[in-house]
């Protein structure tokens, strides 16, 4: 059985995000989305509403499972018996993080691949911080994620109607 995980902040996500998570999604056998409890970062949504955002939108994917995690993400593919761990790629800037993170992960554990795709064209300039940013200031959403993820974040920014 091949199983991925996919992991991130997810605060909220986006098409994109979704982009990647179908796509990889029909590449395995399971994948788990997992969002990182970060102590560092002062995020828009709580853990527990972005693991509940994920499930609402993942709802119809079978083999989709979302949960969150603490620590490193190589440790967190351990415990969950995960042999691939899924990367989305937006721009060379991502890419050159990413394979540092890849290729440090093949050396604490060598069992784990890491896997990118890269984000389909039509999301490659999104990002939770741009939707929040234009959300913050008014502006239409509709492009960068699900009706339902857009309304809790307009609820968080106290956004009314359209």
């Amino acid at each position: 059985m091949k199983r991925a995980i996919y992991t991130g902040s997810f605060d909220p996500v986006t098409y994109g995000h979704l982009d990647v998570i179908g796509r990889s999604s029909r590449m395995v056998d399971e994948l788990i989305v997992a969002v990182l409890k970060n102590s560092a970062k002062t995020p828009l949504f709580s853990v527990e509403e972005r693991v509940k955002m994920l499930k609402e939108v993942t709802k119809d994917m079978p083999n989709v499972s979302v949960t969150s995690f603490e620590g490193l993400t190589i440790d967190f593919a351990d415990a969950m018996d995960a042999r691939i761990i899924v990367r989305g790629l937006r721009a060379i800037t991502d890419f050159e993080y990413e394979l540092q993170m890849a290729q440090t992960n093949r050396i604490v554990n060598p069992k784990v691949d890491t896997m990118f795709l890269v984000t389909s064209e039509e999301y490659s300039y999104l990002s939770s911080t741009i939707l929040k940013e234009i959300a913050r200031y008014g502006g239409a959403l509709d492009r960068f994620a699900p009706p339902c993820i857009i309304e809790k974040v307009k609820s968080k920014y106290n956004i009314k109607g359209e």
